[in-house]
Parts: structure tokens; C-alpha cells; sequence
């Protein structure tokens, strides 16, 4: 049966024809351009970041999760990874590198693993801590290295501000001397693995971390210090405090006299009634004095 349809060859557009197809074309073109760019944004999205960034201060676990995000591995990861990242820390660490992954700024090149990035950051703590400067304050305050990073670590944890910190690190270093317990809600709360220990509650925490019950220091350091809080623990300010408290930001009042030690914490409780916030950096706020305990505290 015939039809009327003309050969292919002799089809001829309408202006409105010729103008859908253009627009049919024009769309699947960007169409075809649009899939690549979104799976270049895609792929950017996807991109580790460049550096790393380890705060003064981060604990080891805190740091291995920032490892595990930077290197977008599922969580766990690089804690699993020690075992085998051969890291140069001192034998008194027993293998533990708490204190010793050093606080900076660490680019990631390509190929980097959980291995090489805390190397770096332990081969980075090696290269501070061996100078000469380092090795004579540790001596010169009867301490081996690893006691220094420690007392750096408790002063880490409990100083309000650098100015603090010299200070801090004396009354450690003071009452380490006199055979007193340290007294730092700052040790417990790391054997907790949280944030400040509610006032009170220090005694009741059994840990050979728990400085309210154990003398001396604590067996590993309690974080990740910095150049400052070291620099105080191998030069600590003289002084003959035993006892300090923070009262207010800014107002950190430090002590010989027990007496005058209660007096401070008296106003410390008047002036916050409530419990005490936790510090802008998660650390123990200020330095959390706890209830007059049976012994004297030194915060």
C-alpha cells in the first residue's frame, strides 16, 4: 500500500523542528559535559587533605583518629598499625607512644600511611628532645627524658595559660621532693579516657594513674606536649609552691601555706556554684580543684 511520507532524502525541517532539535542536541551536550565535572567534583571531594594537624595537648587516641580521617581509613586503623611502625621511642615508653607524637603541622605526601605519619612525629619529638638543652634540664631536675615529657604532660593538661606553666611545673617538681602525692584531677581524668572528673570523685578512680592514691608520677605521660609546657618542665620558675588554683580565668593563685591554699579554693567555690565548665581546649578546667581531701592537693 502506498502512503504519502516523502523519501528520507526529501524531509524538510520546520523552523520549529529545526529549532527542538537544536535544544534535543544542545541538552544532551551539557549533559555529557555535566557527568565529568561531577565526577572531577567528586573526585576533589575525595582528595586527603595536604597537612595534618596535631593540637599541643591531643592525647594519643585523639591523634590516631585524626590519622585515620586524614588518611580516609576506617576508624581503629592506625592504633592497629603501631605494632608495626617501628617507632624510636625510649625504652622506658615500653612501646607506647603517648608524649612522644609531637605537636605540629605534618604535610601527608603521596603513599602515606599510618606507619610513616607517626615516624615523623615521633622521629619530630626525638629531634627536639635530643638536644643538649633538653638532656641538662631533665638532669639538672634529677629526671630522665621520659620524666620530663611526663611532668610537660601534666603541665599541658593543667595550665590555663603558658604564663602558668613554669609555675606548674614547680609545684610538681616541689612536691615530687617532699614525697606528696600529686593530687592532678588532670591523671585521673586520663585514666577515665574523658574529659574533667567530677570534683570529688578522684579518690574513688583505681589507676596507677589516679595521682590521688599513687605517689609519684604517673607511668606514661598523659598527652602530646608542646615546646612550651616542655621548656617549663626543664626550666620550672622558682618558687616553693606546693598548692595552686585557678579562681577565675586569668587569677591562678599559687601557694606555699595549706592554709592560704583553702582560703583560694573557698573563693574558687564561691565563685563558681555550680560545676566547674570544661576549659575551650576539652582539657581539665583550669586546674579542678577537688573538695578539701584528707591530704593536702596541690590544685
Amino acid at each position: 500500500m502506498q502512503t504519502n511520507t516523502p523519501p528520507r532524502s526529501t524531509i524538510r525541517l520546520t523552523r520549529r523542528g529545526r529549532l527542538l532539535t537544536i535544544v534535543a542536541g544542545a541538552v544532551a551536550a551539557g549533559t555529557a559535559v555535566a557527568v565529568p565535572l561531577l565526577l572531577l567534583a567528586s573526585d576533589r571531594e575525595q582528595t586527603r587533605p595536604a597537612t595534618l594537624v596535631i593540637p599541643e595537648g591531643w592525647r594519643a587516641n585523639q591523634v590516631y583518629d585524626a590519622v585515620d580521617k586524614a588518611l580516609r581509613l576506617p576508624p581503629g586503623s592506625t592504633r592497629k598499625s603501631l605494632g608495626k611502625a617501628a617507632l624510636r621511642l625510649p625504652g622506658e615508653a615500653e612501646g607506647n607512644p603517648e608524649g612522644y607524637l609531637f605537636p605540629a603541622t605534618y604535610p601527608i605526601p603521596e603513599g602515606a600511611t599510618p606507619e610513616s605519619l607517626l615516624r615523623t612525629m615521633v622521629d619530630t619529638a626525638n629531634d627536639k628532645y635530643g638536644l643538649a638543652p633538653v638532656t641538662a634540664g631533665a638532669q639538672r631536675n634529677a629526671m630522665n627524658l621520659h620524666q620530663a615529657v611526663t611532668v610537660a604532660s601534666i603541665v599541658q593538661a593543667e595550665a590555663g595559660s603558658k604564663a602558668d606553666m613554669g609555675k606548674i611545673a614547680r609545684v610538681i617538681l616541689n612536691r615530687l621532693a617532699r614525697g606528696m602525692p600529686l593530687q592532678m584531677d588532670s591523671t585521673v581524668s586520663y585514666a577515665l579516657d574523658h574529659d574533667p572528673v567530677q570534683a570529688g570523685s578522684s579518690g574513688q578512680v583505681q589507676s596507677p594513674y589516679n595521682s590521688y592514691q599513687r605517689m609519684g608520677l604517673p607511668p606514661t605521660p598523659i598527652d602530646n606536649p608542646g615546646a612550651d609546657a616542655m621548656r617549663a618542665a626543664l626550666n620550672p620558675t622558682p618558687g616553693d609552691w606546693l598548692y595552686f588554683v585557678t579562681v577565675r580565668p586569668g587569677d591562678t593563685r599559687f601557694t606555699a601555706d595549706y592554709d592560704e591554699h583553702l582560703r583560694n579554693v573557698a573563693e574558687f567555690h564561691a565563685v563558681h556554684q555550680s560545676a566547674a565548665p570544661a576549659s575551650p581546649d576539652g582539657g581539665v578546667p583550669w586546674s579542678s580543684p577537688s573538695p578539701v581531701p584528707a591530704q593536702p592537693s596541690a590544685g
